[in-house]
């Protein structure tokens, strides 16, 4: 389905005249009227969203993922990190070294939102490119929590903790996106690249999965 700006009105529409209502998140039907619309990407409309429409998605996006990780997955997570910080979402992770710190530095390149849900009770114990530290002192308990304050899930490697996360993710009904060797259960959406990933986040931001 095809996405269009229209300058003039500063809105968002599909090809089927349907205009995108930030307020609500939500799709509903308008009579077709002369306009300025531009085609445009689902990361550009998700970009149109936070950064032009006066009424951002403050929901976050999770990045999950072990503390030990490969050179492969490292890289995978910070360019993750800036997909998401380039389009303006905010990103939650557990705050810690690894796949959540590269995915941090990531969005922190794009001046990024990025909040930390630590399982420690000290939160300088936060990744340096946390913005908001938030010691829980609750320990893999908050695997839980960052599964229901996120909008949609991103796995990338890990172990059991990830595993977790992605199971509390689909128990809350979260899309899940799995990448770079992440947690491959049922329900989950198996992604080949960053693109497919980044697509499929911007996807559920605007409501369209």
């Amino acid at each position: 389905m095809a996405l269009f700006l229209d300058i003039s009105e500063n809105s968002l529409s599909d090809s089927s005249g349907k205009r995108f209502y930030p307020e609500e998140r939500c799709w509903q039907s308008r009579a077709r009227t002369v306009s300025t619309n531009r085609e445009i990407t689902l990361q550009e409309a998700v970009r149109w969203l936070q950064k032009k429409s006066g009424v951002p998605c403050r929901i976050p996006v999770a990045v999950i993922g072990g503390r030990q990780a490969s050179t492969v997955q490292m890289d995978t997570a910070e360019k993750i990190g800036a997909g998401l910080g380039e389009m303006g979402l905010t990103l939650i992770c557990g705050g810690r070294e690894g796949i959540m710190q590269a995915a941090c530095k990531g969005a922190r390149r794009f001046d990024g939102m990025t909040i930390g849900l630590l399982p420690d009770a000290d939160p300088a114990l936060a990744n340096p490119y946390i913005t908001v530290p938030i010691a829980t002192g609750i320990g893999v308990a908050r695997n839980a929590l960052i599964a229901r304050a996120a909008l949609c899930l991103i796995a990338i490697g890990g172990g059991h903790g990830t595993l977790s996360e992605a199971a509390f993710g689909l128990q809350f009904e979260k899309a899940v996106f799995i990448l770079a060797d992440g947690p491959q259960i049922e329900g989950v959406h198996l992604c080949n690249d960053l693109s497919e990933v980044l697509d499929g986040v911007a996807r559920t931001v605007l409501a369209l999965s």
